[in-house]
């Protein structure tokens, strides 16, 4: 089922970035860079099993690699350290993180041809949708 999200994603659209940022907690220079860069996503599986996700930009690379259901520790791009869990729930692949008593999540589903993810720290929701390239 994650087959469905392998390969390179460019950003195409983001709404509302800013102020799940700002819900994060994050600086208001780091959210005018946020807001700026489009990144690239990148998915694959490796034979293990391992899933790879790396967001790829002209300022910041991310990458982090996990087991569905298993928790990890991930430095996020605004240098949160937190502990998350990655499922598979209906065709979506959500990401739970947890740091400080607070949590955010990101569903990441592909309809129409589009991975569109969803970011969600409390009552902000953030959409940034891609297109997939290769």
């Amino acid at each position: 089922m994650v087959e469905t999200f392998v390969g390179t994603w460019k950003m195409t659209n983001s709404e509302n970035f800013d102020e799940y940022m700002k819900a994060l907690g994050v600086g208001f220079a780091t959210r005018q860079v946020g807001n700026r860069t489009k990144p690239n996503l990148v998915v694959c599986v490796d034979d293990q099993g391992l899933i790879c996700m790396k967001s790829q930009s002209t300022f910041k690379t991310t990458e982090i690699k996990f087991k569905l259901n298993e928790s990890f520790e991930e430095i996020t791009a605004d240098d949160r350290k937190t502990t998350t869990v990655v499922t598979l729930d209906n065709g979506k692949l959500v990401q739970k993180q947890t740091w400080d008593g607070k949590e955010s999540t990101i569903e990441r589903e592909v309809t129409d041809g589009k991975l569109v993810a969803k970011c969600i720290m409390g009552d902000v929701v953030a959409v940034r949708t891609y297109v997939k390239e290769a």
